[in-house]
């Protein structure tokens, strides 16, 4: 299930958009959690990768990740901007001596984020909003809170 969109050459199953659609449908009727779970690794969390990843990227990631070996997560939301994309202050910053950009920022309640090996990270280029393909290896990566208590309402 976690690469029915993944192309065969990379080990997932090359299904349509529309299959994989069904395939969630199905799941949410059992466990909307776990058709969350998928839809964060599935739909967001590699689509990145999936649409404009480089060769290299696309054969190291897509096979564990069609298989489940690892997890995707997508890193947008951020304590004062929500999930509005044109308000984040993360920031990326390119040091051409080690021809590497440096992220700074602050992300939160990230589905699979606790968990993922790869996680696809927005942040602010200049004026651009740009996506980098962060694992937890990384220096500087730190969870803080690998899960949050959740609010429960009664109407």
């Amino acid at each position: 299930m976690l690469g029915v969109t993944i192309p065969r050459e990379y080990g997932g199953l090359g299904l349509s958009q529309k299959a994989y659609c069904k395939a969630v449908e199905v799941i949410s009727r059992r466990c909307g959690a776990t058709a969350l779970f998928v839809n964060a690794h599935q739909s967001i969390g590699l689509k990145a990768l999936l649409l404009f990843g480089t060769d290299e990227q696309k054969k190291r990631w897509l096979f564990p990740l069609a298989t489940g070996e690892a997890l995707a997560a997508f890193a947008l939301t951020e304590p004062n901007a929500g999930s509005d994309a044109s308000g984040i202050e993360t920031r990326a910053v390119y040091d051409p001596d080690k021809k590497v950009y440096r992220i700074n920022g602050r992300k939160q309640w990230i589905t699979n984020g606790a968990i993922a090996q790869v996680l696809t990270v927005m942040a602010k280029t200049g004026d651009k909003i740009t996506a980098f393909l962060v694992t937890p290896d990384m220096p500087g990566f730190k969870v803080v809170a690998a899960s949050l208590e959740k609010v429960e309402c009664v109407v």
